[in-house]
């Protein structure tokens, strides 16, 4: 478990993976990292996941990149007159701890002109959690996602489903795709450090995220 790596990336944005990494960074007892943050108005990605999963500083990896703009990280980073040197993006050294990384909107989103997310995940070669919507369409985001990170051979470690109850897409995503369901987080209301807690106890596994 010292050892352990994990990135968290969704089939696109708003699916609900920064919960789910806060509920996962307390499962794992692990450091945060996320390389890129876009918008810094009001609570950030990082910061609300230090607050739910009630992670002392010690336990918080700072952004490589803080762009102001809400929105695609290479636009962001366009409008801040930045470029993000994905070479730059190398893994931190958490002194033997877990690490969940959490991955900015889906894994065909551009960092720069020439470089995907996707592409860095290739590179740090580290097992992918991929969270999807139960939404309508998730089926179909989810089966390509699954193919892209599948065709850079990266290790898709399972699938998480975010929201209500959906059987039906939960089956045809891990037959056709061929991957392993680690669970369901449903929408949590109110949501805190505690209720999301309990939701984690109740639908997930530690030994599930083993690599």
């Amino acid at each position: 478990m010292s050892q352990q790596r994990i990135v968290v990336i969704g089939t696109g944005s708003r699916v609900g993976k920064t919960v789910f990494c806060a509920g996962l960074v307390n499962l794992l007892g692990a450091k945060f990292w996320k390389p890129v943050q876009a918008g810094l108005e009001g609570e950030t990605d990082t910061e609300r996941v230090a607050r739910l999963a009630s992670l002392p500083c010690n336990r918080i990896i700072p952004e490589r990149y803080r762009l102001q703009t809400v929105g695609l990280s290479h636009f962001s980073a366009e409008l801040d007159e930045v470029r993000i040197n994905t070479n730059s993006l190398d893994i931190p050294d958490t002194g033997g701890q877990p690490l969940v990384i959490e991955g900015t909107g889906g894994p065909m989103e551009p960092l720069n002109c020439g470089m995907l997310y996707i592409d860095v995940v290739e590179k740090w070669r580290i097992p992918v959690v991929l969270c999807a919507s139960t939404e309508m369409g998730t089926v179909n985001y989810s089966l390509l996602s699954i193919e892209a990170l599948r065709r850079r051979q990266i290790d898709v470690l399972g699938i998480v489903l975010i929201g209500e109850k959906n059987p039906e897409a939960v089956r045809a995503i891990c037959e056709i795709g061929r991957v392993r369901w680690l669970g369901r987080l449903p929408w949590i209301a109110p949501l805190s450090g505690e209720t999301l807690q309990a939701a984690f106890k109740a639908s997930f596994l530690r030994d599930d995220f083993m690599p």
